[in-house]
This record gives C-alpha cells, sequence and structure tokens, in this order.
C-alpha cells in the first residue's frame, strides 16, 4: 500500500506511459488520400477500356466530381484544415455517395461495384475508432439498400437486388468489426513500440552518463581502427579534447594503436594478461581490451587506466589500513618504547659503563628515537586536519618562517630570494599546512643537499611569479637525484637514508594537494635539486 498523502506509482506523473502519435493523423490521411486516388484512377481505366454500362452520363458526372473533390481533399490535406478526424468523416461521407451513384448508374447492386463501400467502410474503421466505425457502416448499409427500394419503386424494376444488398450490409458491418479489432491491436503495438522507444532513450541517456562519468577511460574502436566513443576520462589520459567519432586510432595516439595491433596479433587469452603498460604524454598509461564480437569487424572496447592514479590509490589504501592498525596500537608500542627509553636513559647515568657498553646504550637510544619519529608520521597521515586557507601576505610570512627554521636549526639558515619588482602577493592557503610542507622540504635539503663531503648544506628559498601562479622553490646544492628514482621520491616509506622514515615528502605532496597547490621535482643542472610549490592565483 502506498504511504498516506503520497500518490502510487500508477498516479506519479513520472511514471506515465508515453502515448504514440494522435490518431488518426496527417501521415495517415495521406495514405488514405492515395488509395482513393488509386481506386479513382482504377474506376476511370475500367469504364475507359470495358465501356460504360449503364447510364454512362451519371457514370462520369460522378467520377469527374469524385476527382474535383479528391483535388479539394489534397487541398485541405495541405493546408491542414479541418482537423484529422473530421477530414476522415468527410471523406468516408464522399466515399458512400459517390460509389453509391457510381453502382446505381452501373445497374445497381449486381454490378459489384457495392464492394468499394466496403473498402471505404474499412478506410473509416481502421482510421476512427468505436461507434463511428459502426455509424459508417450504418450509412453504407442504408445507401446500398436505399439503391434497389429506389429502383423497384421509381424505375419499375421486378428483381432489383434485395437479396444482395443484404449480404453487402451484412458485410459491411463484419468489415467494419474486424477492422476495430484491427484497430485496436495497431493502437496496443504502436502504444507498446512508443514504450519501448521512451526506455530504450531512457537506457541509452544511463549508459552516456554511466560512460562520461566514469573515473576508467572507456574508447570503441571498430574493425577499421576508427574511434566510435570516446569518454571525458578517456581524452583526459590521452591529453586530446574534442575527439570525434570517425577519428582514426592512429592519428589519436599512435602508441596506443601499436599496442592494440600488437594486442590482436596475440591470442585473446595472452592479450588479457599482458600487464603491459604505455607512455603517453607525461602519463603511464595500462590498457586492457575487451573483443565486441566474434569478428574483426566487431571492434575492441579498450579501457585506460591511469598507473600512477592506480599506484597511488594502493598507497592510500596501505596508509590508511596502517594509519589505522598504528593509531589503534600506539599506546601498546609507546608503553614499552617509554620504558625501554627510560631504562636507557638510567642506565647511561651509571659511573660503570664501558665504552662498548655505552656504544651498545647509544644504538638502543637512536632506535628508539626513530621508532617514535615512525609512530608519529603515521599518525600525522591517520589524524590529518581538513585545510582552514587563511588569506596571507606571502612575502612577510615567508620572512618569518626562514627566521624561525634558522632559529631552530642553529647555523643553517635558509636564503631567501624574492622578486621584489612585484608587489606582495596575497594568497588564501592553510598556513600551517604550507609552513609544514616548507619545514620539510628545508630539512630534507640540510640532509641531502651538502655540495661535498664535510661541507655544510646550502639551502636556498625564492619566491617569484610564473604564469598564473606563484611559484616558491626550494633548493639545494647537493648531489640531485636520478632520473630513474625521480618519480618514487613522493612514494611513502621510500628513503635513500638508514635513518629517515620515507615519509617526508610524501606527507608534503598530500598537503600540497589538499590545499589545491602543486609540488613538483626539478633537476637541477648540473648538480642540485629544486622543489617548487605552485600556488594558482
Amino acid at each position: 500500500m502506498p504511504a498516506p498523502n503520497r500518490p502510487s506509482i500508477d498516479q506519479d506523473p513520472l511514471w506515465d506511459t508515453p502515448e504514440p502519435l494522435p490518431f488518426p493523423n496527417w501521415s495517415a490521411l495521406r495514405r488514405l488520400l492515395a488509395l482513393r486516388g488509386l481506386i479513382a484512377a482504377g474506376l476511370i481505366l475500367t469504364f475507359s477500356l470495358g465501356g460504360a454500362q449503364g447510364d454512362a452520363a451519371l457514370i462520369w458526372a460522378a467520377l469527374s466530381g469524385y476527382l474535383v473533390l479528391l483535388l479539394a481533399g489534397a487541398a485541405a490535406l495541405l493546408i491542414q484544415w479541418p482537423g484529422p478526424e473530421r477530414q476522415v468523416q468527410l471523406s468516408v461521407f464522399v466515399d458512400i455517395i459517390v460509389f453509391t451513384l457510381l453502382m446505381h448508374a452501373a445497374g445497381g447492386v449486381t454490378s459489384g461495384l457495392g464492394l468499394l463501400l466496403a473498402i471505404a467502410v474499412a478506410s473509416g474503421a481502421l482510421l476512427m475508432e468505436g461507434r463511428q466505425s459502426l455509424f459508417f457502416a450504418s450509412l453504407a448499409a442504408l445507401a446500398v439498400i436505399g439503391q434497389p427500394t429506389f429502383a423497384q419503386l421509381y424505375l419499375q424494376e421486378t428483381d432489383p437486388g434485395f437479396t444482395q444488398a443484404g449480404l453487402l450490409g451484412i458485410t459491411f458491418f463484419t468489415v467494419a468489426l474486424l477492422a476495430q479489432i484491427l484497430y485496436r491491436r495497431v493502437r496496443a503495438a504502436e502504444w507498446l513500440a512508443a514504450r519501448r522507444k521512451v526506455d530504450i532513450a531512457d537506457l541509452s541517456k544511463l549508459n552516456e552518463f554511466i560512460i562520461q562519468s566514469m573515473a576508467t577511460g572507456i574508447l570503441v574502436v571498430d574493425g577499421e581502427r576508427h574511434i566510435r566513443l570516446v569518454n571525458v576520462a578517456a581524452s583526459r589520459l590521452l591529453g586530446r579534447s574534442g575527439i570525434s567519432p570517425g577519428s582514426r586510432l592512429a592519428t589519436l595516439s599512435p602508441d596506443l594503436s601499436r599496442w592494440l595491433d600488437a594486442s590482436v596479433a596475440a591470442s585473446r587469452e595472452e592479450a588479457r594478461r599482458r600487464p603491459a603498460t604505455i607512455e603517453i604524454g607525461n602519463r603511464e598509461l595500462r590498457p586492457s581490451l575487451q573483443w565486441l564480437g566474434e569478428y574483426r569487424a566487431s571492434g575492441v572496447l579498450i579501457f585506460l587506466e591511469d598507473q600512477q592514479e592506480l599506484t597511488k590509490q594502493a598507497q592510500q589504501i596501505k596508509l590508511a589500513s596502517l594509519g589505522t592498525l598504528t593509531a589503534s596500537i600506539a599506546h601498546n608500542i609507546r608503553n614499552p618504547l617509554s620504558s625501554i627509553s627510560h631504562a636507557a636513559q638510567l642506565l647511561a647515568e651509571s659511573p660503570d659503563l664501558g665504552d662498548d657498553d655505552r656504544h651498545l646504550l647509544d644504538i638502543i637510544r637512536r632506535n628508539g628515537a626513530r621508532i617514535e619519529e615512525i609512530i608519529q608520521s603515521v599518525l600525522q597521515l591517520s589524524r590529518r586536519r581538513q585545510p582552514e586557507p587563511e588569506q596571507i601576505r606571502l612575502t612577510t610570512w615567508l620572512r618569518e618562517l626562514c627566521d624561525d627554521f634558522a632559529t631552530s636549526h642553529g647555523a643553517i639558515q635558509p636564503s631567501l630570494a624574492i622578486d621584489e619588482e612585484r608587489p606582495e602577493s596575497v594568497v588564501s592557503v592553510d598556513p600551517r599546512h604550507l609552513s609544514q610542507i616548507l619545514i620539510n622540504l628545508c630539512e630534507n635539503a640540510i640532509k641531502h643537499g651538502s655540495p661535498g663531503h664535510n661541507q655544510p648544506a646550502e639551502v636556498e628559498v625564492r619566491l617569484r611569479h610564473g604564469r598564473g601562479a606563484i611559484l616558491i622553490e626550494v633548493l639545494d646544492e647537493g648531489p640531485g637525484i636520478p632520473e630513474d628514482k625521480a618519480q618514487e621520491i613522493f612514494s611513502p616509506f621510500y628513503t635513500t637514508s638508514a635513518s629517515g622514515t620515507g615519509l617526508g615528502l610524501y606527507i608534503a605532496r598530500e598537503l600540497a594537494e589538499t590545499n589545491g597547490i602543486l609540488l613538483e621535482y626539478i633537476a637541477r643542472k648540473p648538480r642540485g635539486s629544486c622543489f617548487r610549490i605552485n600556488i594558482p592565483i
């Protein structure tokens, strides 16, 4: 039962059944006019070749009038006035009158022309429903019975054909009833077709919406390597916009076209198992395909996934799980860790320890501190708060940050270079997030930015303006990062230091993306590293 004050499905306008085209319609009237024209042409041809039997003058007068009325009907149909129903009624009335006159002029019911009335009745019954079809049959029956009655009363005919007239009248009603059955079935079929058309259109829109909303790139390619469908994600991954159906895949992406040729040449099972990735622009894509049929002409469905996004999602899942696990056991880890640290501190105060024991004690304390640092870093990931952007004056804020960093790190002070030609910029970011990003980058530069053995690290912070963005760069004079490792430095737990956690750069990039900021690494020539923070204006 539907809920109170809530319409049921049958009452809900969203569930209304779509109606087919109104009937009769102009298309049906055009077909009716064509049928009447064929009948007129057939009658003229018949009477011309066989000679007009009976009252020839009346026959040709009736045919001439019928042609004039047909032309009038064509004009009415052209201007679409009067309405369709009225035109059907007038057409049936005209046909009954004209065919009755022709039947009378040709010798009465026995001439066989009374069957033309059955055509008129059937036409009207197929186009008009309900009692109107029976009304047409009644008029035709009265006309076919009236003709022999007139012939007997006024023409003194002894056998005018009442039997044939009665049979024709029964035929008219039978034709009307059968036409009505056919009419209802046709209308039911039209209703069903209209409903199916709406359903198919809705499903097509739903499929289009789902395909275009998918994060996975989708390409449908036919057997001739022409693109038939492409979604938004595929256009973005391929770095092309406005891809039109019918474009050649080789023109759009030669690398993807070569991969598809190699996959099609291999067996289907081998193609499905192939873990190949292709590089398009600055993206590493993992394509896969699904055949749409058993033949080449059926084409294939290509799925494109961003390998970097897949790796990032896997890392986020791993870190989320690790953060949850660490948060739940942090208390149990910290208690024994605190006991170990406290015991090590007390043991360090003992005057009886030798140098070897103190060395072992330093190892305990150093590794205990590293465990605490790892726990703090992972907890920081799991408890990361949402950004709270504020309007900050970037030049003033950077000077204060560099001064605070120098105070807390002793003799190492990052030099600050500012584009003085531009007015001081005001940006909207979370200052605590931006501060943590810069501190992580500066500490990383201190650890790895030494120009040589036993030489202090030199850290430089630059503030300048780019195209549509403000750039903050942290530079060092260290050995730099090998090209084959540059893509891994932002991965969690990736580190080249025995004492590092591998989470500093990962946390910095995560905080940057949370604030809508781009953090990237740029190699310096001939040596050194540059980490650039790109803040959109």
